[in-house]
């Protein structure tokens, strides 16, 4: 099994058990070994008192994000610390892409950077994911 390939069913095992994102319309866009992208729809349910997108909001896609790209290695992973900067709001009807990239890992910990843009590309968010393996796996690797 390659790396792809196994980053591949780790993500469809996790999709399937995640209601969450799904709830909330995202979609795994694409997957490789420490990545992840996702997206997700703002719709009005989502908006706050000013009309915009509920910050929670923007913080649960980038940290889908980053759990499916420090989970693609088959190891299960939660998150140990998250942090985010807000940089612009992000409005009704537009669709946000958090793009997740693996900085560090090591042993059991790594870093994770998530930037999450806006339809025309600006940058709503960043966020910083630190993680910490836990014991099993997604499914039975026999290669």
């Amino acid at each position: 099994m390659t790396p792809q390939d196994r980053a591949e069913r780790a993500a469809r095992v996790m999709w399937d058990d995640d209601p969450a994102s799904q709830g909330l319309g995202m979609s795994l866009d694409q997957i490789a070994p420490g990545r992840a992208e996702m997206s997700m729809t703002v719709r009005d349910e989502m908006s706050n008192g000013h009309g915009i997108c509920h910050g929670g909001f923007i913080f649960t896609l980038a940290d889908s994000a980053f759990a499916f790209a420090c989970n693609s290695y088959n190891t299960r992973v939660v998150a140990q610390h998250n942090s985010i900067t807000y940089l612009a709001p992000a409005k009704l009807g537009e669709t946000l892409v958090a793009q997740a990239t693996e900085v560090s890992r090591t042993g059991r910990s790594g870093i994770y950077d998530v930037v999450v843009t806006g339809t025309d590309r600006r940058v709503i968010a960043q966020f910083r994911g630190h993680s910490r393996q836990i014991s099993g796996t997604h499914f039975e690797d026999d290669s």
